[in-house]
């Protein structure tokens, strides 16, 4: 038996879940793969981009076990929406750093560490300073733009009665 089709609202709601998954997924495991396997620690400000996605996916998967109750899981895929914008805004702070539009934390960090041995083989990773760039952005540049561009994308389809 066939199900009935998807009303325009929770067709575009679907989309929203998926969009409020995958676009943290995607920026979270880019950051963790760059991480473990391409070399780059992550400095303070790095982690600090690196919880809001966590929440965001856990707030998507929400979302999906909730998809039954529309207002539920639209009210989920929006907070979804806020903690990759809020990732993203940290990411605007983070790259204006790094670019010396203005001073960041005066705390830098140096991860992995459980020993004074250790303390000494992990490098100091400074916030102010670009470990990667493409076409001339930052790892943190382009988690603002792909965060904010995607919170944006996900509270467009999630919005009630759009």
């Amino acid at each position: 038996m066939l199900a009935p089709p998807l009303s325009e609202g929770a067709s575009r709601l679907k989309q929203a879940r998926l969009l409020a998954l995958l676009i943290p997924a995607g920026l979270l495991g880019g950051a963790l793969f760059s991480q473990y396997v391409g070399g780059l620690y992550p400095c303070e400000m790095c982690y600090w981009q690196r919880w809001p996605h966590a929440a965001a996916i856990l707030l998507a998967i929400g979302a999906y076990l909730s998809r039954s109750n529309l207002k539920q899981s639209r009210i989920l895929v929006m907070l979804a929406a806020l903690a990759v914008a809020i990732s993203g805004a940290i990411g605007v702070f983070h790259a204006g750093v790094e670019i010396g539009w203005w001073e960041g934390i005066t705390q830098c960090t140096a991860t992995g560490a459980t020993s004074l041995q250790d303390i000494m083989n992990v490098p100091l990773v400074r916030c102010d300073q670009v470990q990667w760039e493409f076409l001339g952005v930052s790892m943190a540049g382009w988690n603002a733009i792909i965060s904010l561009a995607g919170a944006a994308a996900i509270v467009a389809l999630a919005r009630k009665g759009a």
